[in-house]
C-alpha cells in the first residue's frame, strides 16, 4: 500500500529522491545534491530511494521488535530499568514520552511504546530468550550508519565543504535506533493526545522507515498545513534535525511533525523504525561560516550533550 504524495502549494511536495547516482559516482550525482539542498531549504523532509540498504536487514529488526512488543506489559517494563551498560537495550512504555512538551505544549503521554539501542548509549541486558534481537538492532544500526555517512557527504557538497567536514563529530556518536510500536487504539485518546505529539527532532538528521497505515506521520508545511508524509515501498524518509538547523543558521529547516491518531481502532496497529543521527556529546554546534554571510548567527554555540540533555528532560519530564 502506498500513500499519495500531497501537493504542498506554494512550496511543492515532499520530494522523492533517488540517491543511487550520488552513491555510485555517476554523472547525475550533482543533481542529487541540488535536489537534497532544495528539500532542506523548502520543507526539511525528503524521501530517498536507491539507498542500498538490504530489505532483509529491515525485516529482521521489524520482526524481532514485534515479538518483544507482543509480550505482557510487566515483562516489557522489566527491560531498561537499570541502564547499566553501553550498548544495552532500553524500553519506554506506553505513554512514557510526551514529545509536544519539547515545544512547550503540555499533553498526555504519547500513544506509543518503543525499544531503543545505541552502541554508545546505556541500556539494560538484552532478553536472553529473544534470539537474534541484539544482532538485528546492530545490523540495522550499521546499515543506517553507512547511509548517514553518504548523506553527510551530500550535505557537505551542497554547502561547499570538504566531504569529510562533519566526520569528527560522528566518532563514537550518540546515535540511536528506535523501533516504535503504535498499538491498535481500543479506546478514544485523551484530549490533546496523539500517537506522537508535534515536535522537531533534536539531532543532525532522522532516517525513518515506516509503513503505510491509518494514523501515520504528518508534516507541517511552511504555510502551517499538516500533510501526510509519503510512504513509498522500500524507501526512507529523512528529515533535518535541530542540530543541523542550528549549524546552518536556520537556512535548512527542522520541521515540526507528528503522528496522528487513526480514524478507527480496527487494524490500526503500526510500527516504525527511526534512526536518530546524533553527534558525539562534546561536539560544539555553532553556525557554519557559509551561513553567516547574510545574517549574524541566530544561536549561541552549545555542545550536543547539553542540547540533548535539555530536550530529553522536556520529553520525559
Amino acid at each position: 500500500m502506498r500513500r499519495e504524495i500531497h501537493d504542498m502549494a506554494p512550496t511543492g511536495p515532499i520530494p522523492v529522491i533517488d540517491i543511487a547516482p550520488f552513491r555510485t559516482g555517476s554523472a547525475d550525482g550533482p543533481a542529487v545534491v541540488d535536489a537534497v539542498a532544495a528539500a532542506c531549504r523548502d520543507i526539511g523532509f525528503f524521501v530517498v530511494t536507491g539507498h542500498g540498504v538490504p530489505e532483509a536487514t529491515t525485516r529482521a529488526l521489524y520482526d524481532g521488535a514485534r515479538a518483544f512488543f507482543d509480550r505482557p506489559a510487566d515483562a516489557k517494563r522489566a527491560v531498561g530499568r537499570t541502564a547499566r551498560r553501553p550498548g544495552g537495550v532500553m524500553y519506554a512504555a506506553l505513554g512514557a514520552e510526551a514529545l509536544a512538551a519539547t515545544t512547550g505544549v503540555k499533553t498526555p503521554g504519547d500513544v506509543k511504546e518503543s525499544l531503543n539501542f545505541g552502541p554508545f548509549l546505556d541500556g539494560d541486558d538484552w532478553p536472553a530468550d529473544l534470539a537474534g534481537l541484539h544482532e538485528a538492532f546492530a545490523a540495522y544500526y550499521a546499515a543506517m550508519d553507512d547511509l548517514a555517512r553518504t548523506m553527510r557527504a551530500v550535505f557537505c557538497r551542497a554547502i561547499g565543504l570538504p566531504p569529510d567536514h562533519f566526520e569528527p563529530a560522528f566518532v563514537d556518536h550518540l546515535s540511536a535506533v528506535r523501533v516504535i510500536d503504535y498499538p491498535q487504539q481500543t479506546a478514544p485518546p485523551l484530549p490533546g493526545q496523539l500517537r506522537a505529539g508535534a515536535h522537531t527532532d533534536y539531532g543532525f538528521i532522522t532516517i525513518l522507515r515506516s509503513e503505510a497505515a491509518d494514523g501515520g506521520l504528518e508534516v507541517r508545511t511552511r504555510s502551517g498545513d499538516w500533510i501526510d508524509a509519503p510512504a513509498v515501498d522500500g524507501a526512507f524518509v529523512i528529515n533535518i534535525g535541530d542540530a543541523l538547523m542550528r549549524w546552518t543558521n536556520d537556512a535548512w529547516v527542522s520541521t515540526p511533525h507528528r503522528v496522528a491518531n487513526p480514524a478507527s481502532g480496527a487494524g490500526s496497529r503500526r510500527q516504525s523504525i527511526p534512526f536518530f543521527l546524533n553527534p558525539r556529546a562534546d561536539t560544539v554546534i555553532d553556525c557554519l561560516p557559509a551561513f553567516r554571510a547574510d545574517r549574524p548567527a541566530r544561536y549561541p554555540p552549545i555542545t550536543y550533550g547539553d542540547w540533548i540533555a535539555l530536550k530529553t528532560k522536556q520529553a520525559f519530564g
